[in-house]
């Protein structure tokens, strides 16, 4: 199980106590602020733990969706305008407005870790949108895979999401032309 520093402080009470028991291997310091009780521990897990608010998105969405075999080289996630900068190498912030923030927010399990994430609609809308910031043979590959998901996909989803979106009939346009 993995704790933030601050939840250490509720069991061992000081500093010292917390760095007593990482010496005498009781828990383990993953990287700063965030401790275990096992020594390995999934980057998910970790990435969860030190930004709950945020939802996995973009390429890496795609991936965990299994929409793509391209591992990105970082982890995109969505946070609202008003939460704090995420200075990470390992990171992509992408900040949204906070109606579209929650819009197609579910969770899956990916590898024994719960992950906040996009559904597929919400994705698809998403790849519609941003298909020229998306390199041309990944976005052919991404959207045939959802070429074999039409029969699954929510089309009444689709639609009200794109009622939240400003160029809502071109992008319906495009995922019409593209998918269905």
């Amino acid at each position: 199980m993995l704790y933030t520093y601050k939840e250490l402080l509720l069991n061992y009470k000081s500093a010292y106590q917390i760095e007593k028991a990482v010496n005498d291997k009781k828990i383990y310091k993953i990287e700063k602020g965030i401790y275990s009780d096992k020594r390995n521990v999934h980057f998910l897990d970790i990435i969860i733990k030190k930004y709950p608010y945020a939802i996995i998105t973009s390429l890496s969405a795609y991936y965990y969706h299994n929409l793509t075999d391209v591992i990105p080289n970082k982890v995109y996630l969505a946070t609202t305008r008003n939460n704090r900068m995420i200075y990470s190498k390992k990171i992509k912030q992408i900040r949204m407005k906070d109606e579209l923030y929650n819009l197609g927010r579910t969770q899956i399990e990916y590898e024994g870790t719960l992950i906040n994430i996009y559904d597929k609609e919400r994705l698809l809308i998403d790849l519609a949108r941003n298909k020229s910031k998306i390199g041309y043979d990944l976005y052919k590959e991404i959207i045939s895979n959802y070429r074999k998901l039409t029969n699954s996909l929510d089309t009444q989803k689709i639609e009200e999401y794109l009622q939240c979106f400003i160029n809502g009939d071109k992008i319906f346009e495009i995922i019409q032309d593209e998918v269905f």
